[in-house]
């Protein structure tokens, strides 16, 4: 008996022609029917399940919406920290910005955002699939395989091209991209953010940094006038001017200025290596950096939280970005209840016998419908579409927690740098009249006219004052970086972009 060429060379394997493709389309009418009479009916159901939490409204915190004010604060140069006039601090925040771990995380993080849009992208076209299968099998006698092949060892062979698209006729497909996207805006407003707190951070710290120098510098000139009050006393008691007491208090002064000094060194220390640590160095890196409060350039910023402040922050953004993302991902959770239809198609060769593999009588192929409609899965997608719901109300709160966080800090940062000035002026007068007080009290003391005690309390409150003036004059400073990083420092929105981003998919 003649063995047959292959299993698929049968007289039922016809060529593909108008016959055999009317069916096909039929059945898969037919099937979206069935399938939308199903869906009506009502299998599975979304009702009683919705997101309740509602964003704040930008007007009742006193911001503009989506539309700009007619005079908008100027907005931050993106590397703001140039303006300042120092050129170290220039290259420290530079030197941070390009080394950063932090900051390679969050570009890792977006970037895994945007390959994560990219796969749900690829849903909405067709997937084409290749593939080659070869295997040696001995067929029992006993089973379905008839005679002669029933019994023997053959080889058999598939060579098969598949393709399949999946419909999106209920929007599962555009509201996943639409939470992909948001994720991937989301991650790069994170990403602006981290860059921005970088460096507001090493900014602070240099601040941090030069404000202690000028502390020292107060304590070290402390010591050395205080060793030269201690030689007038020790003249005064050689003259009998003066008694051992006076003498005493002049020298208990000397370690305790020391010990101030010695404080010093340790945070200023400590500092250096807070920032060497910021710009990716070893920590003995910034041992000979002494910056000066004198060499930084004041920054004229606004008086009043802008009206526009919602696109000026990328935590704002962020946390925007992320309700769409959840918005997204409800809405593919609801349409999880509709029918998924794919199409699918398949031509190849398949044989019993590889040297029979591409013979024209092993052809095969073949197209249809696959569709998908939930009816009973126990509350599973329920459930899902509940948690779906939660997280979006979840991220609506978060976003209204940032929006409320940062009107609060842009106005308190407005409230001190104000306080702050106005502090200044009063503590100018102050210290004019201590250091006029200390004068007069050492002359008094160098005619015989006054106590050693009178001096101490007039250097007191001349060293309180000239500390006081280092600390105003960097919390100035500071401020104003502070108060930048709440403007967002720099940022900006590209609303515009994210749009077409959702749209070109």
């Amino acid at each position: 008996m003649t063995q047959p060429d292959t299993l698929a060379a049968s007289p039922h394997a016809q060529p593909p022609t108008t016959r055999t493709v009317a069916p096909v389309l039929t059945a898969l009418a037919v099937a979206l029917a069935s399938a939308l009479v199903l869906t009506l009916a009502g299998c599975a159901s979304t009702q009683g399940i919705a997101p309740t939490a509602k964003k704040l409204d930008p007007a009742t915190l006193g911001l503009a919406g989506t539309a700009p004010t007619p005079e908008p604060a100027p907005r931050l140069d993106a590397q703001w920290w140039r303006s300042f006039g120092d050129d170290t601090l220039t290259g420290l925040v530079d030197q941070a910005l390009a080394g950063s771990p932090n900051l390679k995380v969050a570009q890792a993080r977006l970037q895994r955002a945007q390959a994560g849009a990219d796969v749900v992208r690829s849903a909405d076209w067709p997937q084409l699939n290749a593939g080659f299968d070869a295997q040696r099998q001995h067929y029992t006698a006993n089973g379905l395989v008839p005679p002669p092949i029933a019994g023997t060892m053959r080889e058999t062979g598939t060579l098969q091209a598949t393709a399949s698209w999946e419909i999106d006729f209920f929007g599962r497909n555009r509201a996943a991209l639409d939470a992909a996207v948001g994720a991937q805006r989301a991650a790069e407003a994170d990403a602006q953010a981290a860059r921005v707190l970088l460096a507001s951070n090493v900014a602070r710290s240099y601040l941090q940094l030069a404000r202690l120098v000028e502390q020292r510098e107060v304590a070290q000139a402390s010591l050395q006038q205080r060793d030269s009050v201690l030689s007038l006393i020790r003249q005064r008691v050689d003259a009998g001017l003066d008694t051992k007491v006076e003498l005493r208090q002049g020298e208990g002064a000397l370690p305790e200025t020391r010990a101030q000094l010695e404080a010093l060194d340790e945070q200023i220390t400590l500092t250096r290596h807070a920032l060497a640590a910021l710009t990716v160095q070893p920590p003995n890196a910034l041992d000979a950096l002494t910056p000066r409060l004198a060499t930084l350039k004041a920054q004229p910023l606004p008086g009043a939280v802008p009206a526009d402040l919602l696109g000026r922050r990328a935590d704002i953004s962020a946390a925007r970005w992320r309700v769409e993302a959840a918005t997204g991902d409800v809405k593919a959770a609801r349409a999880q209840f509709y029918p998924n239809v794919n199409l699918t198609a398949f031509v190849g060769f398949s044989s019993i016998g590889l040297d029979r593999l591409l013979k024209s009588s092993s052809e095969q192929f073949g197209a249809g419908p696959a569709i998908r409609l939930p009816i009973f899965d126990a509350g599973r997608l329920r459930a899902n579409l509940r948690g779906k719901s939660a997280d979006l109300d979840a991220a609506v709160e978060s976003y209204n927690a940032t929006l409320v966080d940062a009107v609060r800090d842009v106005a308190d940062q407005i409230a001190s740098l104000q306080s702050i000035t106005r502090q200044q002026t009063e503590q100018a007068a102050a210290r004019e009249a201590a250091e006029s007080a200390y004068d007069i009290a050492v002359q008094r003391y160098k005619a015989g006219l006054g106590t050693y005690l009178v001096v101490l309390n007039a250097e007191s409150g001349v060293l309180a004052q000239r500390r006081a003036a280092a600390d105003l004059q960097a919390r100035a400073l500071d401020t104003q970086v502070a108060l930048i990083r709440s403007l967002g420092g720099g940022y900006a929105n590209d609303t515009t972009a994210a749009a077409h981003t959702v749209a070109g998919h």
